[in-house]
């Protein structure tokens, strides 16, 4: 069975997925104020082990609902209730997986609903990278030009991209090289912390943040990817199961050391597989890269992390969503199939947890012959 591979192609997919660790890990950071050493650490951890473990280029993301609604209001949620909620998942997950709980929600899930979520998050994708796109429509054009033109040639169109955009981030900051030189190299471990098990933390963080967040994770994060994955990469299966306990896993540890929610999104995998990753190599590339950056980088992290264009964030971004929609093609041409998907990717565009919940719902009412459409 083939193993993880580093080659150029392998680079090149490891930054498919920085569309969304940039904005979010710099939000955390500027925001809600969390040391972004913790945060790039567990990170960088979490990359390392699944890409040595799964061998497919399976995503570490953050967690959408988790962060969407902490970092959209900053006055009712603090550090330590993120960090709460992700110890509550973590701990959701590894139950839900070691008792094959997670198994039966998934035979819930039909095709249908797996498509209309992979295509109702593909669009949202899409539509965040629009939105970074506007901030600066000429590099933008630009970049999606040259990725056009080069997603048929052999020379990876994403190290383009991180060319372009760091020539944009030199030309926005010119002070940039001189603010790192000064700022320098810090060594820094990310500390130890436990202040996050004060009962009221908990109950906030378990009711704000992490319940809307498990219905997410389900459709986008356990039963999408796994689908998403064995259809890419039949020589590497995963299961739901395994899916669930590596969720568990991550958000056990990840907190103690001041780290945030994190996941295996299904649009994560898109964007390494458009930008050629082809196994877990991307994501022990990525891992490395990112764990030096959270030992070394010091202050300069988040003058790193503020300088690289929002432009070429949005093409990446409107790529991965791109290549995650276009998996719905196999969907095949009954309209009862056909209906129900675009249901739940309509709703997955509002809420990804409530469209997977109306979506089993409705498959099972038109199984059943309730309704006919």
């Amino acid at each position: 069975m083939p193993g993880n591979r580093y080659g150029v192609s392998e680079w090149a997919g490891a930054f498919g997925d920085i569309g969304t660790l940039i904005p979010f890990v710099l939000a955390y950071v500027t925001v809600l104020h969390i040391n972004p050493v913790g945060v790039l650490f567990s990170f960088a951890v979490a990359y390392i082990v699944v890409g040595m473990v799964y061998k497919t280029p399976i995503p570490v993301q953050p967690m959408k609902a988790i962060g969407g609604f902490a970092l959209g209001h900053p006055h009712r949620v603090s550090p330590a209730m993120v960090w709460a909620a992700g110890l509550i998942v973590g701990l959701a997950w590894m139950i839900l997986g070691l008792s094959r709980a997670v198994e039966v929600l998934s035979r819930l899930a039909a095709k249908p609903v797996v498509r209309g979520i992979m295509l109702g998050l593909g669009i949202t994708f899409a539509e965040m990278g629009i939105a970074h796109m506007s901030r600066d429509w000429p590099l933008a054009a630009l970049g999606v030009a040259v990725a056009l033109g080069l997603f048929a040639t052999r020379f990876p169109a994403m190290f383009a991209l991180l060319l372009i955009g760091s020539a944009g981030a030199l030309l926005g900051h010119p002070g940039l090289p001189t603010q790192l030189a000064q700022t320098g190299l810090a060594f820094r471990l990310p500390s130890f912390g436990a202040g996050f098990l004060a009962g009221p933390t908990l109950s906030r963080g378990f009711f704000l943040l992490a319940l809307p967040q498990l219905p997410l994770t389900l459709g986008n994060a356990i039963i999408a990817i796994t689908h998403e994955n064995n259809g890419l990469f039949p020589q590497h299966p995963v299961t739901e199961r395994k899916i669930a306990i590596s969720t568990g896993i991550m958000n056990l540890l990840a907190p103690w050391l001041g780290g945030v929610p994190m996941c295996h999104g299904a649009g994560g995998m898109a964007g390494h597989v458009r930008f050629n990753a082809r196994t877990g190599g991307s994501l022990v590339i990525l891992g490395s890269l990112v764990l030096v950056l959270a030992l070394f980088g010091g202050p300069s992290t988040r003058l790193i992390l503020q300088s690289f264009p929002s432009a070429i964030v949005g093409v990446i971004l409107f790529f991965a969503g791109m290549e995650l929609a276009v998996t719905v093609q196999d969907i095949g041409s009954q309209k009862q199939d056909v209906y129900l998907m675009l249901f739940v990717a309509a709703l997955a565009i509002w809420n990804m947890g409530a469209a997977f919940l109306a979506g089993v719902i409705l498959s099972e009412v038109l199984r059943r012959g309730w309704v006919r459409v």
